[in-house]
């Protein structure tokens, strides 16, 4: 028996027929927790973290969390956000070396994505793909870093304020962008970190910078997923706006979870394409 098993920050538990197995990372704060499951009220905890004034930060899937997702499967295909901001990856390594322990010949890849939301879509579609076109483990296993290198993750967000709760950027900096109402645009790292662009006022200059960006990357009109936190606008129209450039793109656009959101905050986008 085979599984997919992934954290929450995927945003996603069933892709072409095939159920992932998420694993929840956790929000917290000194008085809450929210656990990233898929009924989790996003709007609640987005709500309740623009009055909280204390700090915010999350929390990894524990090794257990992994082991009850790995349990029963003798082929495991474990995709983890990127470990240069959580330990969720290690944490997934951990479980696998318990795991193998009473079930030594199971076969499990762990994938650390160095991204996260929907990079780490694209990743488990390619790999369902791959699995249903008959690929062996070894296949799938040995080609998805080549894919990664193919893929990448941009941003545009509204707001810095969870990164400041949690120590990621300076607090003044963060209330700069929301008393001008400026956009941060920005994209992973190869190395897996967080880099910020530019700093841009006005939708319709969000958008072009974005295409553009897109384009710069090597963009020719392969698959596109875009994540939105209450933002399904912004979403649509870098969606359209690649669409009229690349006619036949394949494009889907979803609410994010509650990883995702937390980071992207109310108003922000989260893209992932195949360049």
């Amino acid at each position: 028996m085979f599984k997919f098993v992934a954290d929450s920050s995927c945003d996603v538990d069933m892709l072409d027929g095939v159920k992932i197995e998420t694993v929840p990372l956790t929000i917290s704060t000194d008085e809450r927790d929210f656990v990233d499951t898929m009924d989790m009220d996003v709007h609640e905890m987005l709500d309740y973290l623009l009055e909280y004034k204390g700090r915010s930060y999350t929390a990894c899937p524990s090794t257990e969390s992994w082991l009850k997702a790995y349990e029963g499967a003798d082929e495991l295909y474990v995709i983890a956000m990127t470990s240069h901001l959580s330990g969720t990856y290690n944490s997934a390594c951990v479980a696998r070396d318990i795991y193998l322990e009473s079930n030594p010949d199971a076969k499990i890849c762990i994938v650390d994505t160095l991204t996260t939301g929907p990079e780490m879509r694209l990743t488990i579609e390619k790999m369902i793909e791959w699995k249903k076109a008959g690929k062996s483990f070894e296949e799938i296993s040995a080609g998805v870093k080549e894919y990664l290198d193919s893929t990448r993750l941009f941003f545009a967000f509204k707001s810095l304020h969870n990164f400041a709760q949690n120590g990621r950027v300076n607090k003044l900096v963060a209330a700069m962008v929301e008393k001008l109402n400026i956009t941060i645009t920005g994209t992973a790292s190869e190395e897996g970190n967080i880099q910020p662009g530019q700093k841009i006022r006005g939708t319709k200059k969000v958008v072009n910078h974005l295409l553009d960006e897109i384009q710069k990357a090597g963009f020719k009109g392969g698959k596109l997923r875009i994540c939105y936190i209450e933002n399904e606008e912004l979403a649509r129209l870098v969606s359209d706006g690649l669409k009229a450039l690349y006619p036949g793109l394949e494009s889907q656009i979803y609410p994010a979870r509650g990883l995702c959101s937390y980071y992207g905050e109310r108003g922000g986008i989260i893209i992932g394409c195949e360049c």
